[in-house]
């Protein structure tokens, strides 16, 4: 391939100078023809990487996408940039995905955006060999690949079929995408997709420009209306809820103090989840409250915050709803307050569920790990990037444990007797089981396994049953255990436990805190970016800037982000374009955004500097 030529479409067509991380290798291979699975960020550029191959291969890319929401943002984003792209799915009328199919047959789409199920009709496959057979397909794109995995929280059984596409059509280089796979969902997209000769790129799941803040509940409406207060008076954001009542009520009451804030979950009808939809997505500073059925798709670069008033079920869930936060970049904050209560309803949920056994005991391992990531007196980030298998280089500077230091206490000998007990007894044990050993309780199970007979039996009697599931939590946290997830969730001792055993490293956990004595901080202090961010909310021309982004995106019918993102109308206010050349140079500005835009945002400018 001419690399010169993704270079000019990333310029001309996208308006950014150069490629991000992997972005630029994932390109040269998947136009090459081979096939790849991509594991990035949410915000990291994911779309980048099937949209330039398809078009610089002969072709049309076709995109597998489980969201309409995301297929109508994503075709009419591509229709800005000049790019000629369709979406077939159920909320087409029977002659406007006619008119779809024409175009497709007929050459003239570069992208189509497909539901998984009307990928399936054979009608619709035998349109596909036809056009393979003048070998007119670019690419086939699956995004949000992880639905294809059982473990996955958001599991679509429709997603298994899609081995087809290999069966098929075994000439045409597929591209699965996913903001996020632990080990074992990475496995099983490989192995569900026939992937087993793709190229991995696994990006950096690091969202730096977050921050991460856990606190514990206290009046957690009070806490939530501060937090929204004090640092988002006028943003958009998510807050979440474990259900559909509670979204209700919230909703209710976030309205009743005067914000502007809709209720999203799956017991609404149709039409008020669509309209609550379009309006967080096409409106500035709407609140949306909701359940998990919403946020997979939603493409909002500028969600300023999002905000958890019940625990998610686990890390991977809380790590992919936070993420809805800060696509664009620039500084978001991912808020959450837990207590027990949170910890005892979310158990029983799963426990009462009816999923098969080792189903609830992974999610119930799943959970602990979320547990001990809200304990964890550790960097947030470092944390966080762990749990997915990935190490953070230092504290990041921009979390509550690394902003306001925790409360700690000298858990060395707990930490060194929970760590043995997890030895003595063959690593292969779960906490429960482990904790009645420390506490020297004649459990049924310890009489079984003569664990009675251990040194270990009985030591733990000055720490409490909570205390101790605390300590395990925070020690498998911070990696000096590790729980068997595809065994039968024993405990296993991770190499960083060796240095604690042999008396050569301290071990520091959190302590419980009454939540009103915790100390606010200097956190909002903040790095230079958020300042500089949180500085233009004061000025008249961004303001005027988002304005007339506003203006133009009701005439279109198109969200706000579709015209510009946030981050190019902060880097038009920082340089204050004069002509169009100059404009040219903002990053997120290509010729056909300029040609359509440009002389109405110079205006903007010369108006806000002459007062106008």
């Amino acid at each position: 391939m001419s690399y010169s030529t993704a270079q000019q479409i990333l310029r001309d067509t996208f308006g950014y100078s150069s490629f991000r991380g992997a972005q630029q290798a994932i390109v040269e291979h998947v136009v090459n023809g081979g096939d790849a699975l991509v594991l990035m960020p949410t915000g990291g550029g994911k779309s980048l990487c099937y949209q330039i191959p398809a078009m610089l291969r002969e072709g049309v890319g076709i995109v597998v996408s489980p969201l309409i929401a995301l297929m109508q943002d994503q075709v009419d984003a591509l229709k800005q940039l000049g790019v000629p792209a369709a979406f077939l799915n159920s909320s087409l009328e029977a002659e406007e995905a006619r008119e779809v199919s024409r175009r497709l047959m007929r050459g003239e789409l570069k992208l189509l955006y497909v539901a998984p199920e009307r990928l399936m009709t054979e009608g619709f496959l035998n349109q596909v060999e036809h056009l393979q057979q003048e070998n007119r397909i670019a690419l086939f794109a699956i995004d949000e690949a992880h639905c294809v995995s059982q473990w996955g929280h958001d599991f679509r059984p429709e997603y298994r079929a899609l081995t087809v596409l290999h069966e098929r059509f075994p000439g045409v280089p597929r591209i699965a995408l996913t903001a996020t796979a632990d080990a074992p969902t990475r496995r099983e997209i490989v192995e569900r997709l026939a992937l087993d000769r793709a190229n991995q790129f696994v990006s950096s799941f690091d969202r730096p420009n977050i921050r991460y803040r856990v606190t514990l509940k206290d009046n957690v409406r009070k806490q939530l209306q501060s937090f929204l207060e004090t640092e988002h008076p006028n943003d958009a954001g998510i807050v979440y809820c474990l259900s559909r009542k509670k979204v209700e009520e919230t909703a209710a009451w976030l309205k009743e103090q005067g914000w502007d804030a809709l209720p999203y979950h799956a017991g609404l009808d149709a039409s008020t989840r669509s309209a609550n939809q379009k309006r967080f997505l096409r409106e500035e500073g709407i609140i949306m409250v909701a359940t998990v059925a919403f946020g997979m798709g939603i493409d909002k670069p500028n969600v300023r915050f999002v905000a958890h008033l019940d625990l998610p079920k686990s890390m991977e869930g809380y790590y992919q709803e936070t993420g809805r936060a800060g696509r664009d970049g620039l500084p978001a904050n991912a808020w959450m307050a837990y207590g027990l209560g949170d910890v005892v309803s979310m158990r029983q949920m799963l426990l009462s569920g009816d999923a098969p056994d080792e189903r609830k005991r992974v999610e119930l391992q799943k959970l602990d790990a979320l547990l001990g990531f809200c304990e964890s007196t550790a960097c947030r980030h470092q944390s966080l990037l762990r749990y997915f298998g990935e190490e953070h280089p230092g504290d990041c500077g921009e979390c509550d444990n690394c902003l306001t230091p925790v409360d700690t206490w000298d858990a060395t000998k707990a930490a060194q007797m929970a760590l043995s007990c997890v030895y003595r007894t063959g690593q292969r044990f779960g906490v429960v089981h482990l904790i009645d050993v420390l506490l020297g309780k004649p459990t049924p199970k310890v009489d079984q396994f003569n664990h009675q007979q251990l040194s270990t039996f009985g030591i733990g009697k000055d720490l409490a049953q909570t205390q101790w599931s605390s300590v395990y939590r925070q020690l498998v946290a911070a990696g000096f255990i590790n729980v068997d997830m595809e065994g039968y969730g024993g405990l296993k001792l991770a190499e960083a436990a060796r240095p604690v055993l042999r008396g050569e490293q301290e071990i520091w956990l959190r302590r419980d805190a009454e939540p009103a004595k915790r100390k606010t901080s200097k956190a909002e202090r903040g790095s230079r970016l958020r300042e500089a961010f949180a500085g233009a909310n004061e000025d008249p021309l961004w303001q005027a800037l988002k304005a007339k982004r506003t203006e133009l995106a009701r005439e279109q019918g198109v969200p706000p982000y579709v015209i510009f993102h946030d981050t190019t109308l902060l880097e038009i206010l920082n340089r204050k374009p004069q002509t169009l050349d100059e404009m040219a140079q903002v990053s997120g500005i290509g010729q056909a955004k300029l040609a359509k835009y440009g002389d109405a945002f110079l205006q903007v400018v010369e108006d806000v500097a002459n007062g106008v």
